[in-house]
């Protein structure tokens, strides 16, 4: 071999070790930056949380997305967002007679909750531009990112639509509505969560143990998603607040009742017993699910690449169940609910997790599948 010949393999050697160095690293700082949206959306979802708990979420009752960033900042200014909100229902109804001050402590809330939703879409749109104007951002991942900023512009729509429902003819807001707004946040979090941890270097599954374990994977993350949603119609039907016993509920182990409204299926989201019995009853599916999946895994694999995300799961799924019978049975306490609903997602992340370990990394640097 001549020395320009090895000259040149040097040359090309060293220039594949730059580029899968610049990729790397490019790589994780995009990882890293959706790790910070993902606490961002866990933090959505516990102020969402609050201002449901507190009865916030109809204080503000026009959807401003850019004047709205500035709250009342006079007397008079005050005294007509109040004015505003003793037009609705759920003044003459729930908080008549409510002071300004008292006013004040629920429009904080919510406007918080606003205020957080739009820096999340900063925090979100301005460094894709950036990393995409720099070169950071691969071909495959872009559309993907794009994905991501219309669901959240969706989520902003829809949580306006969940506060619209509850200014006419309700007290609060559709439970329908908010379910489907807990659900999507939720969705935005396990969907830029799974492109984070593909992003990482990682050991993951061979291909026996992810057609061997994906099935329980799948269905454990489906069963989550469920049992979000049942606990968002729980939140709006406030149906938390009864039937505060465990493991019995109205003295029953199956409570009489659970089909009184008709039609049949209208229980499963408006009938306030219905709804709390079929989220206790996923909850311990679930319980059984979480153990059935490291079981499993432990049978099928055993290594620690897969144990650990498998024991994560259960670990977490046992405290959200702690957290559940804790809040339900000292009816509802803010601090015990929040730790609940921010569990929620822990649950939810960790079966991202155990997913995305059984898929493996994003493969480099060409195509790359979903």
């Amino acid at each position: 071999m001549s020395a320009s010949s090895e000259t040149g393999d040097t040359a090309g050697l060293a220039s594949a070790n730059a580029g899968s160095s610049r990729l790397e690293r490019n790589r994780t700082l995009i990882r890293w930056w959706l790790y910070g949206i993902c606490l961002l959306v866990l933090a959505m979802v516990v102020v969402g949380g609050a201002t449901r708990l507190t009865e916030s979420g109809l204080s503000i009752t026009e959807w401003k997305p850019i004047h709205g960033v500035i709250p009342p900042l006079s007397a008079a200014e005050w005294e007509e967002e109040f004015a505003k909100y003793r037009e609705i229902p759920q003044y003459e109804v729930v908080n008549k007679g409510m002071s300004l001050e008292e006013f004040k402590f629920i429009f904080w809330w919510e406007w918080g909750h606003r205020q957080l939703g739009r820096f999340i879409g900063i925090a979100f749109f301005v460094p894709m531009a950036i990393f995409w104007m720099q070169g950071r951002i691969e071909p495959w991942l872009k559309p993907r990112l794009v994905v991501g900023l219309v669901l959240g512009g969706l989520q902003g729509a829809l949580g306006w639509y969940m506060v619209a429902s509850g200014l006419v003819d309700r007290i609060d807001v559709s439970q329908y509505r908010l379910a489907a707004h807990l659900t999507l946040a939720c969705v935005i979090f396990a969907y830029l969560f799974w492109i984070a941890r593909r992003l990482a270097p990682r050991e993951s599954a061979n291909a026996e143990e992810a057609r061997a374990l994906g099935g329980v994977g799948w269905l454990f993350l489906a069963l989550v998603f469920l049992q979000i949603f049942m606990g968002g119609l729980v939140a709006g039907l406030n149906a938390g607040f009864t039937f505060n016993t465990w493991p019995l509920m109205d003295g029953q182990l199956v409570p009489r009742g659970l089909l009184a409204m008709s039609p049949a299926w209208a229980n499963l989201f408006e009938n306030v017993m219905t709804v709390q019995f079929q989220h206790r009853v996923t909850a311990y599916v679930l319980v059984v699910v979480a153990i059935w999946l490291m079981i499993r895994s432990k049978k099928v694999s055993g290594r620690k690449q897969v144990m650990m995300p498998a024991r994560h799961i259960v670990g977490f799924v046992a405290l959200q169940v702690v957290f559940g019978i804790a809040t339900l049975v000292m009816s509802v306490p803010l601090h015990l609910a929040l730790w609940h609903q921010a569990f929620a997602v822990f649950v939810l992340g960790a079966a991202v997790d155990y997913l995305a370990m059984l898929k493996g990394p994003y493969p480099r640097p060409a195509a790359v599948e979903s």
